[in-house]
């Protein structure tokens, strides 16, 4: 079980952040686990405790202290509009890149770094991949706007995941990311939005095993 902590961000804010680490033998590095637009929330803990028992030391930030702290929403309708709030209007999009600069910083004094998000926290690892210093690889699930933002480009080993039944990201999307990047490895999967998350009706456990081993065989090898 993991504990949450605070790390100091860049203007001096302290930002809470669940932390766990495996049990046992040495760490394989370390892996940022970035929110969906529920907050730190008993499905994201989880994550990150699968991630340690991976042999990871594993940090998932609280991106929406900013706004106020310990916010942890469900995945009711009403959930959903709440998250959608915080995220695309409180939330200012470069102060929560500079929180997690702030973040990968001090991930990074603990060994290499991963960065992995779902939806809302699947675009953050996006721009993460394209902006922060000092991540070593990324997986990046089902992250929503990414089609608009194609004019920046990763600069480190990603890969991303996609639903081909997501009605929030159409596969014409997933085409341009395609088209645009190429060379990155874009996964999909017969799946609806959030199929990583068994907290949710969409949740396809097919679908997330084989994220997830191709996750953990791309950190394994950039590691």
């Amino acid at each position: 079980m993991g504990q949450m902590i605070t790390i100091a961000m860049s203007d001096g804010f302290g930002l809470g952040a669940y932390t766990t680490s495996p049990t046992g033998g040495e760490s394989k590095g370390v892996v940022v686990v970035i929110q969906e637009i529920f907050g730190v929330n008993a499905h994201i803990r989880e994550v990150a405790d699968g991630y340690a028992a991976k042999g990871y030391t594993v940090i998932a930030p609280a991106l929406f202290d900013r706004i106020d702290s310990d916010i942890q929403l469900g995945y009711t309708e009403a959930d959903m509009g709440t998250g959608i709030g915080l995220a695309f209007e409180k939330l200012q999009m470069p102060q929560t890149l500079a929180d997690l600069q702030s973040v990968v910083d001090y991930a990074v004094e603990l060994g290499p770094v991963g960065v992995v998000g779902y939806c809302f926290g699947g675009l953050l690892t996006y721009l993460s991949a394209c902006n922060i210093k000092g991540v070593t690889a990324a997986s990046s699930y089902y992250g929503g706007g990414i089609a608009g933002m194609l004019d920046q480009t990763p600069q480190c080993p990603l890969i991303m995941h996609f639903g081909e039944l997501d009605a929030h990201i159409p596969m014409s999307d997933v085409e341009k990311i395609q088209a645009a990047h190429p060379d990155l490895p874009v996964n999909v999967y017969a799946a609806d939005h959030g199929f990583n998350c068994d907290h949710r009706a969409s949740y396809d456990e097919a679908a997330a095993e084989l994220a997830l081993s191709r996750t953990l065989a791309h950190f394994e090898e950039h590691f």
